[in-house]
């Protein structure tokens, strides 16, 4: 069955947007991701010096 041009064009742009918006969430993602491994690399650090200075303390 042939599809009318706006028909054809709708559904174009449906498609775009949908495509624009799952890039944007796993841009989101990513960046999420980015933040939460500086924030566990911090306090892995974090425990590591205090554990150093019980060490030494003793």
């Amino acid at each position: 069955m042939k599809r009318s041009r706006n028909e054809v064009s709708r559904w174009r742009m449906l498609r775009q947007a949908q495509r624009r918006r799952s890039q944007w969430v796993e841009a989101q993602s990513r960046t999420y991701r980015h933040l939460t491994r500086l924030r566990h690399l911090q306090l892995k650090q974090q425990r590591r010096s205090l554990l150093f200075a019980m060490t030494y303390e003793a």
